[in-house]
């Protein structure tokens, strides 16, 4: 990014615009969960993870990666730190999206024993697995997988420029990183989600064992595994071109690779914080409906309304499903 003051400036205004969208967003994300009772289900409990860590890209990612943008002067370890704490939130990001492929994929493969296998209390254990596998994995440069022996004579109190490619290893960001924590788990939610779309199929296109209530069934659930599968796209596709750069730059250590690619590709990083709301506001029915409950309730709250603004479920998520299902699945299945 070229060091002038206009490009600087504009930098920050779109990164700040970009963390503002991430944090509003996903709180909102999180405030619909907790309003509607319908949406208090294990997916849901993956996806406000999801929303967790994208906020925590909004708050604490955004404005780290502005700060070291600037050239700020830090020790070493402080820098290595701050350095980690972008890699753990990515990989929060994508557990989180294994996740919820995971699920998805047992819903349809066994829904009559999904509800006894996926409890709610299972879905807690799984995220806090989630965020503290991805801790103990992003702070691995913290014991000894970093560029301390590169910066040779430096002391763990003397001051440097704080940049991620001063601290960080490449070898660990391409092979530990990229491969492990990034290339392996979109290749597996990639067969996840391919062998969802098959059953889903299947099923469907078994006309003559069908009952309405199945199909029914199944047809919501071939939405929802729609949204959430290109809410792993857009991660992927967000993601991809940053590590890509790490990729070219390692494998090729004699190339220089221009600032705006790289700038480019932690930007397009920090958007993909931002659009999973826009996805489940276009394309879930059940959190539509909810965030306009939310929006009506704050417009009553500020014109002095008494009515509670926040109902617990709106009556298009209440209607019964048919006695055909798992009674687990029967609520969640409306309104998808």
């Amino acid at each position: 990014l070229p060091h002038s003051k206009t490009c600087m400036a504009v930098y920050v205004s779109m990164e700040a615009a970009i963390a503002l969208a991430s944090v509003v967003g996903n709180v909102l994300v999180v405030l619909v969960v907790c309003m509607n009772r319908d949406l208090r289900n294990t997916t849901f409990c993956f996806i406000v993870s999801l929303a967790a860590a994208d906020i925590a890209v909004g708050i604490l990612v955004i404005p780290l990666a502005v700060t070291i943008s600037l050239g700020i002067i830090t020790q070493f370890y402080t820098c290595l730190f701050l350095s980690c704490l972008l890699v753990i939130i990515t990989q929060v990001s994508i557990l989180s999206l294994l996740a919820i492929a995971i699920d998805r994929y047992l819903r349809v493969k066994i829904p009559i024993r999904y509800s006894t296998i996926v409890t709610q209390r299972r879905a807690y254990v799984a995220v806090c697995l989630c965020w503290l596998v991805s801790f103990l994995a992003g702070l691995v440069p913290m014991v000894g997988w970093n560029n301390r022996h590169v910066l040779g004579n430096l002391s763990g109190s003397d001051y440097m420029v704080c940049e991620f490619t001063a601290v960080m290893r490449m070898d660990y960001m391409v092979y530990f990183n990229f491969f492990g924590w990034v290339v392996v788990p979109l290749a597996v939610m990639m067969v996840l989600y391919a062998e969802i779309f098959r059953v889903i199929r299947q099923r469907l296109n078994r006309r003559a064992e069908a009952t309405a209530d199945g199909e029914r069934y199944y047809r919501k659930e071939l939405k929802l595994a729609k949204s959430l599968a290109l809410v792993v796209l857009l991660f992927a596709a967000c993601w991809l071109p940053l590590h890509i750069v790490n990729c070219l730059d390692f494998f090729h250590p004699g190339r220089t690779t221009p600032k705006m690619a790289v700038y480019t590709g932690i930007f397009m990083s920090h958007i993909n914080s931002a659009l999973n709301p826009l996805v489940y506001a276009f394309r879930i029915k059940r959190f539509r409906d909810t965030l306009f409950e939310v929006a009506r309730g704050c417009m009553a709250c500020r014109g002095g309304a008494g009515a509670s603004p926040y109902p617990g479920s709106t009556p298009a998520l209440t209607e019964k499903v048919d006695a055909g299902l798992p009674q687990g699945l029967q609520r969640e299945a409306d309104g998808q």
